[in-house]
């Protein structure tokens, strides 16, 4: 039997879940790869703390070049995270003839692109199913699974941490302050929690995944992104009211000549599966002409389901090395003469539905004065919601409109604050309906 031999940097949380498989599923590991998938080193500037695994052969090594420069090894599993670091131990991996399995999503966003000409140059593969979705397939199914099928969309919730503070809130009409020091009480969300709840984690998955879907270069720097630190139980409460779940989606669709990515909280129908993917857990539906819809669930973080998605990578690669095979699947998914420059739709060019929420003077004519102003911006009022006033005198007037351009309704709600008729800035958060009227 042929043995692969592997060594992991970075020995945190992830890495101590793929050393765990590694040596506690090494039976199983055999008998569908038909090799001996062997731990030979993991490099650590702590290699002392007990992580409560038996690594009995396994070398514990402070210095990363220790097995980036080790002949024998044939996968380096870069699981440091970040993008300075890690990104010099990848690419010293790639020029070293070393394949390389990561789950580091940062870093493949914003340095793909030249990851990928490094693994191209040196004919090894750069795997990441880990990068997206946790345990979820993602990638698998868009680069093989899905290959004979143009994506006309993806929807999908990325973020644990994002998500399970939604939930929170809708569920116990907690404050978002609350929700989130809840989920750091509980391990969903780090100290400094600004990368998840700003949305940014959500925008270099679907910089990968959108790269993934269309055969196009990973951009992220034309994502519009926003975050979760806004959105009020008020809001979720009145979206429940129109029968609507408030999620943090990463969108991305074909528009024309354009694909469309954008990130941030957005209001979908109760009939959606989407809705009722809750807590900390993951899902992406896809649609796409040959398959029409297809959704995928599971948990996107955590020590286990990461490691699971990093040894399915590693298990792809030993199947390639024992089949004397390289690069068998392109890294992207098309060949690297078919990725191409796709122009991501700037976001005022957006067309959809939206939810506006105002706090409006309680004077006679405020009403209509608002809806004047989104009127002569071409906005179509299609429902308004009026309820009473609050402690503080004001008045919360809600409107969903009819599809209307993103470039509008910004210029429309700049108007309107700029008034006498309202308090403090409006609330906008976007909706998505399969048929949006």
């Amino acid at each position: 039997m042929k043995i692969i031999q592997i060594g992991i940097l970075g020995f945190g949380i992830v890495g101590t879940g793929v050393a765990k498989l590694l040596t506690q599923k090494k039976e199983l590991l055999e008998a569908r790869t038909g090799a001996c998938l062997k731990l030979n080193a993991i490099a650590d500037i702590d290699v002392i703390t007990d992580r409560g695994i038996a690594l009995q052969d396994t070398r514990l090594v402070t210095d990363a070049m220790e097995i980036i420069n080790d002949p024998e090894i044939d996968i380096v599993v870069e699981l440091i995270g970040g993008t300075s670091i890690a990104r010099e131990f990848m690419v010293k991996a790639l020029e070293q003839g070393k394949h390389v399995v990561t789950a580091n999503k940062a870093l493949l966003a914003e340095f793909g692109n030249d990851l990928v000409k490094t693994a191209r140059t040196n004919q090894v593969d750069l795997a990441f199913e880990a990068s997206c979705g946790g345990c979820m397939p993602i990638i698998k199914s868009l680069r093989e699974s899905l290959v004979a099928n143009d994506i006309r969309s993806m929807s999908a919730i990325l973020n644990g941490t994002c998500n399970y503070i939604l939930t929170k809130i809708s569920r116990d009409g907690s404050s978002f302050e609350d929700a989130l020091k809840t989920a750091q009480e509980l391990g969903f969300a780090e100290a400094e929690p600004s990368l998840d709840i700003d949305g940014h984690d959500t925008a270099h998955k679907l910089a990968i995944l959108n790269s993934l879907a269309w055969g196009m270069e990973i951009n992220l720097k034309d994502i519009h992104v926003e975050g979760i630190r806004n959105i009020t139980p008020v809001d979720i409460e009145f979206a429940r009211s129109f029968g609507y779940t408030i999620k943090l989606l990463a969108i991305g669709k074909v528009q024309g000549e354009h694909v469309e990515a954008r990130v941030h909280p957005t209001m979908i129908n109760d009939s959606n599966p989407l809705s009722y993917v809750d807590h900390s857990m993951n899902a992406i539906a896809i649609d796409a002409d040959a398959t029409e819809k297809t959704m995928l669930y599971g948990h996107g973080a955590g020590m286990m389901p990461t490691a699971s998605a990093v040894l399915s990578d590693i298990a792809d690669i030993a199947r390639n090395i024992i089949s004397d095979a390289r690069r068998r699947v392109p890294i992207l998914g098309y060949p690297e003469d078919n990725i191409r420059k796709i122009p991501i739709l700037p976001m005022k060019e957006l067309v959809t539905q939206y939810y506006l929420r105002f706090e409006a003077q309680d004077h006679p004519g405020v009403l209509a004065r608002i809806s004047g102003i989104l009127g002569e911006n071409s906005i179509s009022i299609k429902s308004v919601h009026q309820k009473g006033r609050n402690n503080n005198g004001k008045v919360p007037v809600v409107m969903i409109t009819h599809t209307a351009k993103e470039e509008w309704v910004q210029k429309a709600l700049a108007g309107i604050s700029a008034s006498d008729c309202v308090v403090g800035e409006p609330v906008i958060i976007r909706i998505e309906e399969e048929n949006q009227e």
